[in-house]
């Protein structure tokens, strides 16, 4: 929608919040992309995925280059291993049920995360146990100079806790086009011991599950944890979980013996930001229009404003706030857009 001469970009982002741009152009194959990126107008465009993962703070001054690259197909395989390929802009969800409904084990734990796939190496996603990098097999990229092809492989891409070499030295050098990844064929490596997947399933009435299973739970999870951006507007988790010392996780460990902590290695451990959120007092706070939601303290809430400052605003808050209780620092999870 043009206003002004500018697009709209409040459908284009999933908390709904009013932002526009001058210039906006949709890009569905490779070779589109690197004839757009050869335009002096197109320069230094913001790339976006599903809007998914940011929160614009103001308009834009520069243009929008917005990816909807589809197709799925396995390129290679094995008798043990297949390897998918995916468009940048084929829905995450989209692909975990097509690999599901093949038959293919590895990102069954992530169903319904939101967001496109040229996201997912970016943000290196994860959730109950599962990161995107313990699958991840290469990606094809473009570089936004050049314009040329680069594939970058687990080790180019650097990834650490939603963290990726894209995130740092590579920060809006490339643009992903695909993303390959090695699952399995048979002989799955479920994981069922993170959050409440095992509860879920026996709830279910499910003792030997399989990666659908394991998929129906995690939906399921998340179906009644997490308001649907469609109805609410949201980002899913807005927050990081926090990774301290084991010294630090042990200090407060004493004074808050029902801490959740997950191990991560020998130094340190992981604390839920939901759960920091929780006993901070913020979890269904409302404040006007903005609030973190009532089910899940992680996720920050738009109730109704247009005004991607109000949600920033509220989003400090409760950092302080849990600076104040534990010391702990909550990094956003979400890009700022300014």
């Amino acid at each position: 929608m043009k206003k002004n001469n500018t697009v709209s970009l409040q459908e284009y982002n999933t908390f709904g919040v009013a932002a526009s741009t001058p210039l906006f152009v949709e890009i569905k194959s490779s070779l589109a992309l690197q004839e757009k990126l050869k335009d002096e107008a197109f320069k230094d465009a913001l790339i976006l995925g599903g809007g998914s993962n940011i929160l614009f703070l103001a308009d834009l001054s520069k243009p929008v280059i917005k990816i909807s690259i589809p197709g799925i197909r396995i390129i290679n395989e094995t008798e043990q291993i297949a390897v998918v390929s995916a468009g940048a802009g084929v829905v995450w969800h989209d692909l975990v049920m097509w690999c599901v409904a093949n038959n293919l084990g590895g990102i069954e734990n992530l169903s319904l995360i939101p967001g496109l796939v040229g996201a997912a190496p970016i943000q290196n996603i994860g959730a109950y146990g599962v990161e995107l990098s313990d699958v991840f097999y290469d990606a094809l990229c473009i570089n936004r100079k050049t314009g040329e092809s680069r594939i970058f492989n687990v080790k180019d891409c650097d990834f650490g806790y939603r963290d990726s070499a894209f995130k740092n030295d590579l920060k809006d050098a490339y643009v992903v086009t695909a993303v390959r990844l090695a699952l399995t064929k048979k002989n799955h490596n479920l994981k069922t011991n993170y959050g409440n997947v095992k509860e879920t399933l026996a709830q279910m009435g499910i003792t030997k599950p399989n990666i659908e299973d394991i998929s129906k739970a995690v939906v399921q999870i998340r179906t009644n944890k997490l308001p649907d951006p469609k109805k609410l507007g949201n980002a899913g988790s807005f927050f990081k979980n926090p990774i301290v010392p084991k010294g630090e996780c042990a200090r407060l460990l004493l004074q808050y013996p029902n801490m959740p902590h997950y191990h991560i290695d020998s130094n340190f451990d992981k604390i839920p930001a939901g759960w920091l959120i929780e006993q901070a007092g913020f979890k269904g706070l409302k404040k006007g229009k903005v609030g973190m939601h009532d089910k899940q303290a992680l996720v920050l809430v738009n109730y109704g404003t247009l005004y991607g400052k109000l949600l920033w605003k509220h989003a400090k808050l409760v950092m302080e706030g849990v600076e104040k209780k534990f010391g702990i620092s909550l990094e956003p999870e979400v890009n700022l857009i300014r």
